[in-house]
């Protein structure tokens, strides 16, 4: 029952903020957001006390063999908590804006966390899929009613680039479920016995078509075309819905489904794959330092980070999936965060230009220090959040391949460059034209920014409680690839 409330819940509320249209919409998508992270603490700690996770099921389509399943465990708990931790934060962000009471803006925020709950809770594979599509109609809508300019040619271009790659995660899913023995049946750890007797040839097509799909999701060079345009003119909220959780679909899916699933077709595919995603590290993050745009930048910085995730979950190794949740939950803190910032710029100065804007430190001497904390979460300073997953994943990297490793830390100081280059040049220096009358921040804006900063330290001073929340289930699947 606590499964099925922390996965409806959302949906429910969103709806009845869609067809009622309340006055107080704001209020009622805050309050129903924070019981939906009660909810879900209680749900993970029950978990964390059940030796194998939390399971319910269903039968959905009994004859099909396809069950309404769900299930909680280490690997997709940390996910969890992330969905359920960030979309307060996402909702408080629209305190001050002319979002509040748009009942159909919080109740499409809402409806997208019940998509992105339900693929993350999933344990059947075509109710991952389901899922998985579901969370692109909240989205696009976010996108296309709320966007900037070009609005409706860059959400299309997003939508039909995803769903195209979504495909291939559907052919691959159906030949691997005809091809189950006896009576078919899509629960993913049925299917992982299925496909490992595939033979390498098959696993190495089926490895292409599950990776294509989460390669566009996260996204990963050179899947990545429609991620920036997408993230620079979608709302603020939908840009944070994107950046912080969904795209961990992305890496989530390479660790729940393709790992355990076509071992083979990773020693075929998979080195290939990492160095595709040490490309867009290196890539990502040379044309983030080329950026004028702040929102932009940004959108180049997740693409960067999410490529070092997808590399240290294709070494297979027990610290790259550690390090991959443990940064799937820092960067959701961070980008949030940082995307936070880079709207209230834009809301007192009407502006994104990195040249326009500087120092904003004279007027608001919290926003500069929460800027900077975010940002040293981002880079992977030592005592933030973002250095604990950054150093297991570049380990995990330089393990498999030293010449890669190297490569893909350079990542640290390429980060550093236009991180730093971002703060100076916003918030230090004299104040510009459209900066000298830049306001504090209000008590709201206070009230998102200071517990995120509070979360970039504590999950640099104390990393231990995640890592053994994640370990038993991450060590049962690297189990599973021996």
């Amino acid at each position: 029952m606590s499964l099925l409330f922390i996965l409806f819940f959302p949906l429910v509320i969103g709806a009845i903020l869609l067809v009622a249209k309340p006055k107080q919409a704001f209020a009622i998508s805050l309050i129903a957001s924070i019981i939906e992270l009660v909810a879900t603490i209680l749900v993970l700690k029950d978990a964390a006390a059940a030796e194998n996770g939390l399971v319910f099921t269903k039968p959905w389509i009994e004859e099909a063999g396809i069950s309404f399943s769900l299930w909680v465990d280490g690997v997709n708990g940390i996910l969890i908590a992330l969905c359920a931790l960030m979309v307060p934060f996402i909702v408080a962000t629209t305190a001050n804006s002319d979002k509040a009471n748009n009942s159909q803006y919080q109740g499409l925020m809402l409806a997208m966390q019940t998509a992105l709950m339900g693929a993350f809770l999933a344990k059947d594979a075509f109710l991952f899929y389901f899922f998985f599509e579901a969370s692109l109609l909240p989205i696009y809508f976010l996108a296309a009613i709320y966007g900037g300019e070009n609005k409706n040619a860059i959400t299309f271009k997003f939508f039909v680039y995803t769903l195209f790659g979504s495909l291939f995660l559907l052919i691959g899913l159906i030949y691997v479920y005809l091809v189950t023995p006896g009576s078919h049946s899509s629960d993913i750890e049925t299917l992982y016995q299925t496909a490992t007797m595939l033979p390498e040839h098959i696993q190495g097509n089926l490895f292409l078509a599950f990776f294509i799909a989460f390669a566009i999701k996260m996204p990963i060079f050179p899947f990545h075309t429609w991620q920036p345009d997408t993230y620079t003119v979608a709302p603020t909220q939908a840009t944070m819905l994107l950046s912080g959780i969904m795209l961990k679909m992305g890496t989530y899916g390479l660790i729940r489904l393709v790992l355990p699933m076509f071992p083979l077709g990773i020693i075929t595919w998979g080195n290939t794959a990492i160095i595709l995603s040490v490309i867009g590290i290196i890539y990502g993050s040379i044309i983030a330092i080329q950026q004028k745009d702040a929102k932009r930048l940004l959108a180049y910085s997740s693409f960067a980070h999410v490529g070092l995730m997808s590399a240290g979950i294709l070494s297979q190794s027990l610290e790259g999936i550690q390090g991959a949740l443990y940064q799937m939950l820092s960067h959701g803190i961070n980008i949030v965060g940082l995307f936070f910032i880079i709207e209230i710029m834009e809301r007192r100065t009407k502006s994104r230009e990195i040249a326009q804007l500087g120092g904003i430190t004279q007027y608001s001497y919290v926003l500069t220090v929460a800027f900077v904390i975010l940002s040293l979460g981002s880079v992977a300073l030592p005592l933030t959040n973002g250095f604990i997953g950054e150093f297991l994943l570049l380990k995990s990297v330089f393990d498999h391949d030293m010449i890669l490793g190297i490569v893909a830390g350079i990542t640290i100081i390429l980060g550093a460059v236009y991180t730093l280059r971002l703060i100076q040049k916003t918030m230090f220096g004299n104040f510009s034209r459209i900066t000298k009358d830049f306001e504090d921040l209000s008590a709201a804006e206070k009230w998102v920014l200071i517990p995120l900063c509070t979360l970039v330290i504590m999950g640099g001073i104390y990393p231990t409680w995640i890592l053994n929340f994640t370990e038993p289930g991450v060590q049962a699947l690297v189990s599973l690839l021996k």
